[in-house]
């Protein structure tokens, strides 16, 4: 998973520290490790306290599960109201009928660096479409997923889960007062420090 910190963006990176004979494992900003060019002064924190963190996250969408799947559901239909298959069937349509044209012009000697413009224009266009329709799938397939966890999950978390935070955790942002936890379903929640 990634942990950014909240003041310089970069990432967080995880340490053996071993202080005054107390040996612990603590994240702290890349750049107050390596010389990134950025001055940062972030915190650095306990892996125990971002676990922890962590489960709190998971939790409170857990508690508040019904508010949670609602927005999740509006998530879910603000993507597919942006699907673009009949833009896309439009697109098809009119490369169909520029290429018709193409090879009219072609046969008769004419100018047609105009229509083979648009035809370029059209195919990137198009890829474009479909590159943002596979994302659109991922990220419904990351929705579902996350709706299916909220639904089966009766209980609350009593312990930090490697594999759920995996899963289900986006990313964490460190500030200086609170931790941001985004879920893969595109959902953020604030854990007070």
């Amino acid at each position: 998973q990634i942990i950014i910190c909240g003041k310089c963006g970069e990432v967080f990176r995880r340490v053996h520290w071993n202080n005054r004979g107390k040996k612990s494992i603590v994240w702290r900003c890349v750049s107050r490790l390596e010389n990134t060019g950025l001055f940062c002064d972030a915190r650095t924190v306990p892996e125990s306290q971002i676990e922890q963190v962590l489960v709190t996250a998971i939790n409170q969408t857990l508690c508040d599960k019904d508010s949670f799947l609602t927005t999740l559901r509006d998530n879910i239909a603000a993507v597919i109201n942006r699907e673009s298959d009949k833009a896309l069937a439009d697109i098809d349509k009119r490369l169909e009928e520029l290429q018709t044209e193409l090879l009219k012009l072609a046969t008769s000697n004419a100018d047609y660096d105009k229509v083979g413009d648009e035809i370029h224009r059209l195919r990137d266009q198009k890829q474009k479409m479909q590159l943002e329709s596979a994302n659109r799938d991922e990220l419904k397939k990351r929705m579902a997923d996350m709706s299916t966890f909220l639904k089966k999950q009766s209980t609350a978390l009593a312990e930090y889960d490697e594999q759920l935070v995996r899963r289900l955790i986006e990313k964490v942002t460190i500030y200086e007062d609170k931790f941001t936890v985004e879920f893969k379903s595109d959902v953020m929640v604030d854990v007070e420090v």
